[in-house]
């Protein structure tokens, strides 16, 4: 009884406070899960094989340079110029505007591209450019392998990022499809550029941001390091200092990004995810979780899609639903398409809730109301979560 208390009592701090603070809320349900489940030394052992461990450490490192990467290249004004040199019609640039400004944390980043959105909408409603600029803006996120919320979550289920991708980018375009046939197709096809073409405004930008992926693909195929996470830090680290150079910034410019980026709140999301995620191994909540019998396709689709909904987070129900999995099916790591499943049901929770920043913000600067927001992304939202439903029965049957 004490174990179920104590795993209620944390999930809900955790689902309160992350609402202000991610990784807060992970430390927080930690500590109290910790403390009411197992000694003090085991709750400090598992505290020590945390802040020990290299994979996570690393993982802390490169999402915090990551961060710094997206600072960098949105103040120098590049992100800037990679989307406004995509001459690719209006169609495609309200789609890729918002998800090449989502591919980097940035905060406030919806108001980063809600003003091209804006432009480029025409005679759109107000709350169909708010769709547009949430759906689009996060898309990414489903294949992106630089993309914190897939790497922590991967991580999380026992993956490889890029194992994940090919399962995953079926739901991408399912999406994508989705966005066009209920956001898109009521625009105008044409588009009009105050200035002109410049390849260098295209390619530059676009190389700081692929060099990452690049190098860590690379490295992964010729080198068998001890720790794969590794891999990854030396890419990002290449495209942090290929955004200085490009930038030209130096000790002050860098000052003024890290005060405004803050990369240790995104290290120490990472470190308060695994701190929870090793805590919660070892409470006992596992093996109680395990004894329940609802069907698997409710666990993966159903409560997956209620979590991102009620927390606007992809990693916290990440590191919620997956523990819970292990537990259910005695193994130590997630199938992937039961990872593929399950992300998304998350991503979609995410993409519509209103504890979301993004959704607010959009809401505010498009001047529409929740109601016609909830009402213009209700079909692409259910028609993905039939289709993720669709796809648990099949797997899990």
């Amino acid at each position: 009884m004490l174990t179920w208390v104590s795993l209620v009592v944390s999930l809900l701090l955790l689902l309160l406070i992350s609402q202000k603070n991610l990784a807060l809320g992970m430390f927080t349900a930690a500590i109290v899960m910790g403390l009411t489940t197992m000694s003090w030394s085991s709750f400090l052992d598992q505290l020590a094989a945390t802040f020990s461990d290299p994979s996570v450490l690393s993982l802390a490192g490169l999402v915090g340079i990551i961060a710094m990467v997206g600072g960098i290249l949105e103040e120098s004004g590049e992100m800037e110029n990679l989307v406004s040199n995509m001459r690719i019609g209006k169609r495609p640039f309200l789609a890729s505007s918002p998800a090449l400004l989502g591919m980097l944390p940035m905060p406030g980043g919806a108001l980063l591209s809600a003003p091209m959105v804006e432009s480029s909408g025409g005679k759109l409603s107000g709350s169909t450019k708010a769709v547009i600029n949430v759906w689009f803006r996060h898309i990414l996120f489903l294949i992106y392998p630089l993309g914190p919320a897939l790497i922590a979550s991967a991580k999380i289920a026992g993956l490889s990022v890029y194992a994940t991708i090919p399962y995953l980018a079926p739901l991408f375009l399912i999406s994508v499809l989705l966005g066009y046939f209920f956001l898109l197709r009521e625009t105008e096809t044409g588009m009009e550029y105050s200035d002109e073409f410049s390849l260098r405004g295209l390619l530059v930008p676009l190389t700081v941001i692929l060099l990452a992926p690049l190098v860590d693909v690379m490295l992964k195929t010729f080198f068998n390091f001890s720790v794969p996470e590794y891999t990854t830090l030396i890419g990002v680290t290449l495209s942090f200092v290929a955004a200085l150079v490009v930038s030209g910034y130096g000790l002050s410019e860098l000052g003024q990004v890290t005060k405004k980026m803050e990369p240790w709140g995104f290290a120490l999301i990472v470190l308060g995810m695994f701190t929870f995620l090793n805590v919660f191994q070892n409470s006992g909540a596992p093996e109680a979780i395990g004894d329940l019998s609802f069907p698997l396709p409710v666990l993966v689709v159903g409560v997956s899609f209620l979590l991102g909904l009620v927390t606007g987070r992809i990693q916290a129900p990440a590191s919620i639903i997956f523990p819970i999995f292990f537990a259910r099916q005695g193994v130590e790591v997630v199938p992937v398409m039961a990872f593929a499943v399950a992300y998304f049901s998350i991503f979609v929770g995410y993409a519509i809730s209103p504890i979301h920043p993004c959704v607010s913000v959009s809401v505010e600067f498009f001047e529409t109301s929740m109601g016609n927001y909830f009402r213009k992304i209700a079909p692409p939202a259910v028609i993905s979560l039939l289709v993720a439903g669709l796809l648990a029965i099949f797997l899990f049957n």
